[in-house]
């Protein structure tokens, strides 16, 4: 059974792209930071699905965890490689830069761009070995045109977007592709505070996205039939920015 490793897999995006993992027959990782109630919920609406996995926990900022708990996987799990990976843990602290702190700065940048440089880089090595892998970024519409209040968050996702357009090039012979999913406003617990009402009059299908909509390109970018694919960032935003 090929396994998939989702890094923010317990709520929202993360959940909705797990359990599409898992009805694709891939054994599920859940990387979770801190929320265990909503990682074994997710663990627990993959297996009711039919499927499987395991939660694995750890801060994706910071690298002695990663190597601690992802790292001591790989070498214990000689039966397993993961196939997929699905760099989506992310976190937002929104202000406007003249009154941001230094760790508002840090702690966005540090779980998106370094999260992505830490756990990629212990799982690119299998995939290499093996000529096959799928590496699929969680970005946002704030990493392609900048929003206000997010400086540091579109500074973090652009960065990712930059990194999976060059490790695209530098993977492709081996048979790994690299791409980004750059949602709009998706209904999760990060847009709860939004005035729904007003923006979506800005969205030319007028509503929010789904996380199953999205869960639904990661599946896609997971499969065989993407092969050809790689380098891109395919915008899930209802045409609200191209």
């Amino acid at each position: 059974m090929k396994t998939a490793l989702v890094t923010g897999g317990s709520r929202g995006i993360g959940n909705a792209i797990c359990i599409k993992m898992a009805e694709m027959g891939f054994y599920v990782l859940v990387n979770y930071k801190g929320n265990v109630t909503a990682a074994q919920q997710t663990l627990e609406a993959i297996k009711q699905n039919g499927g499987n996995g395991e939660l694995l926990q750890f801060d994706v900022s910071v690298k002695e965890e990663v190597d601690q708990a992802l790292g001591v996987w790989i070498e214990q799990n000689t039966d397993k490689s993961i196939d997929v990976l699905v760099n989506n843990a992310g976190i937002k602290e929104d202000t406007l830069m003249m009154w941001m702190s230094n760790d508002q700065w840090n702690n966005v940048v540090n779980t998106s761009l370094n999260g992505f440089f830490y756990v990629t880089k212990l799982v690119l090595n299998n995939m290499l070995v093996k000529k096959f892998g799928r590496i699929i970024n969680i970005v946002s519409l704030s990493g392609l045109k900048g929003m206000p209040g997010q400086t540091n968050y579109s500074a973090a996702k652009a960065g990712v977007i930059g990194a999976t357009k060059a490790l695209a090039q530098e993977v492709g012979r081996r048979g790994v592709t690299v791409n980004a999913i750059a949602p709009g406003f998706i209904k999760t617990d990060m847009t709860e505070g939004l005035d729904e009402k007003t923006l979506k009059a800005l969205i030319p299908v007028n509503r929010f996205g789904t996380p199953e909509e999205v869960a639904h390109a990661v599946g896609f970018l997971a499969s065989p039939e993407a092969s050809y694919i790689t380098a891109e960032v395919l915008s899930i935003n209802g045409g609200l920015y191209s």
